[in-house]
């Protein structure tokens, strides 16, 4: 098992890399050209800028540096509230613990910053055990409606009564374990509620923030999926319209879209790795297996050479016991367990401890007529012991 784990491990891995490198490449050859010409607009606006106010270059880049400084700090050119009012560092923590960290509003002395630390530490991780609950939650939920759907065609059908008592609520939680929906189902699921939940959230975006509808749609991907990286940050502005209400709303349509976005997330994982999984089995090769398993049978016919097993008397289980990943070293024949051992050896062990025994007493040994039926002797200390055992397990013949 630890070979295949290392083996989808480094697929993942390598999939991963390829998966940047293509998006890097998109990305460069979409939005370079504009940034390119950004550029070159930005410096003929600062040309001008220069030549019209009579300033050197280097003193009004030197401001602007400054600007950049004050921005940090939650400063704008607009007289907008304060950053650091209850309500915006009650925004600001909630970006902390869902770990989204748009950044508008970051820490600028050192207690914030050493209280951000341990503040994120605890909030991040019951963040993220309080997703995973959700998505526990919403698969028992699926479970239910699937099967007081299936009990209510059942009804239709007469094959239930119609006045049949659920039990207790441990018996209900395991009455469910066989209605556990696919991840497929589920993950269909997640995308519609996704969806619904942006939607709505975009269509509450573009009229109040003033945005257009597909920046709505992509600062909610942005948002939802805990990228946050900035560029669009939702309540914001100096005043709102029904601004209690809608902050409340940006709160709720947050909370649901990362739940939804990040359960997606898991769920689509799992899907990977049965992707990987089903890769990894056609890169298989057969004839490698038939190699390593006539070594493996080769090798342990060398330690047990009177168990010869045929490949047609073993069965599923036991094949998997025998090839373990977790029992390496019997898997390489390197190691057989004393039970198997004894199972092949009975006879020729019970003679050597016979020819022990009366090498160490000098003389034959009577034996009993029920050792003689056996080919057992009385042995000598601890082959005593073996040699009874062995007395009693073994069949007269």
């Amino acid at each position: 098992r630890l070979n295949a784990d290392n083996a989808r491990f480094l697929l993942l891995a390598v999939l991963i890399v390829l998966y940047m490198l293509c998006g890097a490449a998109v990305f460069s050859a979409i939005e370079l050209p504009t940034e390119r010409e950004a550029k070159e607009r930005w410096e003929e606006r600062l040309e001008n800028f220069t030549r019209r106010h009579n300033l050197s270059r280097a003193e009004l880049r030197h401001f602007l540096r400054e600007y950049e400084e004050a921005s940090g700090a939650g400063i704008r050119v607009d007289d907008i509230r304060p950053r650091w009012d209850f309500t915006g560092a009650f925004y600001f923590v909630g970006t902390v613990v869902s770990t989204i960290g748009f950044g508008m509003t970051t820490p600028a002395t050192v207690g914030g910053k050493i209280f951000l630390i341990f503040y994120g530490l605890i909030g991040c991780a019951g963040t993220i055990l309080f997703f995973n609950l959700f998505l526990e939650r919403l698969i028992t939920v699926i479970a239910y409606i699937m099967k007081s759907c299936h009990e209510r065609q059942l009804r239709r059908k007469g094959v239930l009564p119609h006045n049949g008592r659920r039990g207790s609520g441990t018996s209900e939680v395991d009455s469910l374990a066989g209605w556990k929906p696919s991840v497929y189902y589920v993950m269909l699921i997640l995308c519609v509620a996704s969806l619904i939940i942006s939607c709505c959230a975009s269509a509450m975006y573009t009229p109040i923030e003033g945005w257009s509808y597909f920046d709505s749609l992509y600062f909610c991907f942005v948002a939802f999926s805990t990228i946050g990286f900035g560029d669009l940050v939702s309540s914001q502005n100096i005043r709102y319209e029904s601004q209690g209400l809608y902050r409340f709303g940006n709160f709720v349509f947050i909370l649901m879209g990362v739940c939804c976005i990040y359960s997606l997330f898991n769920v689509i994982s799992i899907v990977i790795k049965q992707s990987i999984n089903w890769i990894l089995k056609k890169l298989a090769c057969k004839c490698c297996h038939r190699c390593q398993r006539r070594l493996f049978r080769s090798r342990r016919n060398v330690v047990m050479p009177g168990n010869v097993r045929s490949r047609r008397n073993i069965s599923i289980e036991t094949d998997g016991v025998n090839e373990s990943d977790t029992d390496g070293r019997r898997l390489s024949g390197e190691m057989i367990s004393m039970k198997d051992f004894l199972a092949s050896n009975k006879v020729s062990l019970a003679i050597m401890q016979k020819q022990l025994s009366e090498t160490a007493n000098g003389y034959p040994r009577q034996m009993s007529s029920n050792s003689k039926q056996n080919g057992f002797s009385g042995g000598v200390g601890a082959l005593a012991i073996m040699n009874n055992r062995l007395a009693e397990t073994s069949v007269d013949r």
